[in-house]
């Protein structure tokens, strides 16, 4: 959503004189995370270094494999590194060496040795939401991976709750509301992934605040539904261009 002028002027004033509930994403909002990935995948290309596929190929049916087994084991290091597995055996002629696994699943293995690498803007912009607003994080995947990351990124104080979700979907946002006695209308979501930050909180009756990231997992990319009647939808470069509205 775009406003001009006194309008926009207005709606941010308005915005950040009252108190509302900001729910964020952490990955890829507040730190760096699909990036390690990409990584990852990109070494795993070049080391399958297959004789027919090209690397677009391979990297099609690895999306393919991903999506099976996010179905069945959620998402995290453990869940890529089996799908990296799976992939390697599908499109390998021969039968998987027990060397070539080892170095298939150290490819995602070195991703949970990354240290924090927090978005610009994110340590300076935090406090000062969090002293207007009431800051809560709702991030998906593994339990004890994320909570490790939120510990160890410094941020945790900042927030009044964390919440760690199998999937973020318009009913876990809905269920979020209800647990934390949030009013949907007063409370914004914000993150960088459309499927599962921007468009399911939408559904639920939030706001929401999508923040573009270059290298958002293609797994999450979903094209932007319009805000319903009464509800705001913000379209922002960076973290810290959400001190203009709150």
């Amino acid at each position: 959503m775009r406003f001009a002028g006194t309008l926009e002027t207005m709606m941010r004033e308005n915005t950040r004189n009252l108190a509302q509930a900001l729910l964020m994403d952490a990955d890829d909002t507040l730190w760096e995370n699909n990036i390690y990935f990409e990584r990852a995948i990109a070494s795993f290309i070049d080391y399958l270094n297959h004789d027919e596929y090209g690397p677009s190929e391979v990297r099609e049916v690895l999306n393919a494999i991903e999506r099976e087994h996010i179905l069945e084991h959620g998402y995290g290091v453990a869940c890529f590194s089996q799908s990296l597995l799976a992939c390697f055996e599908r499109l390998s002629v021969k039968p998987m060496t027990t060397a070539q696994r080892e170095c298939v699943a150290g490819f995602a293995n070195s991703i949970a040795g990354h240290e924090i690498e927090l978005m610009s803007g994110v340590a300076e912009t935090l406090p000062k939401l969090a002293s207007r607003h009431t800051l809560l994080l709702m991030t998906k995947g593994d339990e004890e991976a994320q909570r490790e990351k939120v510990l160890r990124s410094g941020l945790a104080n900042h927030f009044s709750a964390i919440e760690v979700v199998a999937e973020k979907d318009c009913g876990a946002y809905r269920r979020m509301c209800e647990k934390h006695g949030l009013t949907p209308r007063r409370t914004w979501m914000i993150g960088n992934s459309p499927r599962s930050d921007i468009n399911p909180a939408l559904a639920a009756g939030l706001h929401a605040a999508y923040i573009h990231h270059p290298a958002t997992w293609v797994l999450e990319h979903e094209p932007l539904g319009p805000a319903p009647e009464g509800q705001r939808l913000l379209e922002l470069e960076t973290f810290a261009d959400l001190r203009r509205y709150f």
